[in-house]
């Protein structure tokens, strides 16, 4: 008894110092590619600022029409991005878009790498009938036209919110993750651990997601992270063509959307550059994060390996 309480102890103690040296590599490679510190700090400040910001917008007031501010200039009092045909202050749809981007984002990346990272997993443990079964279940989910489906979904909708709206994108984007954890997963499946997991009786569940799973964690990061950026993109694309969130819920894809005017593109350029200056640097620096943490990830398993 006292045995088996001393190898708990010593197997906590090393998961402990795994988890720990862990952390070092993330910092070490952070500190060393300095495009990725810089990314991690925008994306960092983007997402508290809008975030804390948001709290002191009142939505309904910022959308009300004034048409004493006329498509006011950037830099002038009280519109620092200036203002919209409606006199609206674009900082502060920037400010309360850019949350319903982000919030939209991360609840279907979470939701979408739960379902297709499961789905994945056990489709590639299990294989044989079970596997082929599952994959005709994702050939049909990837020949339907999701993006067509979806604007007609939220045009049938009589009333919708970005939680609906993140619902119903995110029963269309877990297949890409679910098929890149399969291939991975039956791979790691014929391995001597876990044959060796398998004929000492230790559960399916452990199996897959104590032993199968840890060994994923780089190809998971990677893949969570890019569809984070990914996911933003949807939802401004959404948006951008009027199907995204309800008409006058601000949204980065509206305000891009303000470029469709000729005069907006040549004369009014504050009405949509900002928010694609911000589309463009919030993507480019998720993708530079999701590299370091690839390459921290990789650098983990190699030494957990020796």
């Amino acid at each position: 008894m006292q045995d088996t309480t001393d190898m708990h102890k010593l197997e906590k103690a090393a998961r402990e110092n795994s988890a720990l040296s862990s952390l070092r590599l993330v910092f070490n490679e952070f500190m060393a590619d300095k495009m990725a510190m810089i990314s991690l700090i925008v994306v960092l400040l983007v997402i508290i600022y809008t975030m804390v910001a948001s709290l002191f917008i009142n939505v309904s007031h910022m959308m009300s029409t004034d048409i004493m501010n006329y498509f006011a200039k950037p830099f002038t009092a009280n519109f620092w991005l200036g203002a919209d045909a409606g006199g609206r202050s674009i900082a502060k749809q920037m400010v309360i878009g850019s949350r319903n981007s982000i919030l939209i984002a991360i609840g279907l990346t979470f939701l979408s790498s739960v379902v297709g990272i499961t789905y994945g997993m056990i489709s590639g443990y299990f294989g044989g009938m079970v596997d082929l079964a599952m994959q005709r279940v994702y050939d049909f989910m990837m020949i339907i036209p999701a993006f067509m489906i979806i604007i007609v979904v939220v045009n049938v909708i009589p009333t919708y919110n970005g939680l609906t709206l993140t619902l119903i994108l995110s029963m269309f984007y877990w297949m890409g993750t679910s098929r890149l954890i399969r291939a991975q997963t039956l791979s790691e499946s014929h391995k001597d651990y876990v044959l060796a997991s398998k004929a000492s009786g230790t559960s399916t569940f452990k199996i897959i997601f104590r032993q199968i799973m840890p060994n994923l964690s780089s190809l998971i990061v990677v893949d969570t992270t890019l569809s984070f950026a990914e996911n933003i993109g949807v939802e401004t694309g959404l948006s951008y063509l009027g199907f995204g969130l309800p008409n006058g819920t601000p949204s980065l894809g509206t305000l891009i959307a303000n470029a469709n005017d000729a005069d907006n593109i040549t004369i009014y350029w504050w009405t949509w550059l900002p928010a694609t200056i911000e589309i463009i640097l919030l993507c480019l620096a998720i993708s530079y994060i999701g590299a370091a943490l690839r390459r921290a990830t990789n650098s983990t398993q190699r030494r957990s390996k020796k």
